[in-house]
């Protein structure tokens, strides 16, 4: 029998407030996770590093899970 992978969690990530105005490292957090527009939301794997990112623009984010 071969063992069933796995697939990784994934997080639902929105972009709710604008990247105008704000620091040069939270807008390039934004960029990492791969949000460009308000109201755009793209699916990550939830990773340690991905989270580090969220974490530190949570207040400009909707997360879910998927």
């Amino acid at each position: 029998m071969a063992a069933a992978k796995k697939s990784p969690k994934k997080l639902s990530v929105t972009l709710t407030r604008s990247k105008n105005g704000r620091l040069a490292s939270h807008k390039a957090c934004v960029a990492g996770l791969g949000l460009r527009r308000m109201h755009q939301t793209v699916e990550v794997i939830d990773t340690p590093e991905n989270r580090g990112m969220i974490n530190k623009v949570h207040y400009m984010l909707n997360v879910e899970e998927v």
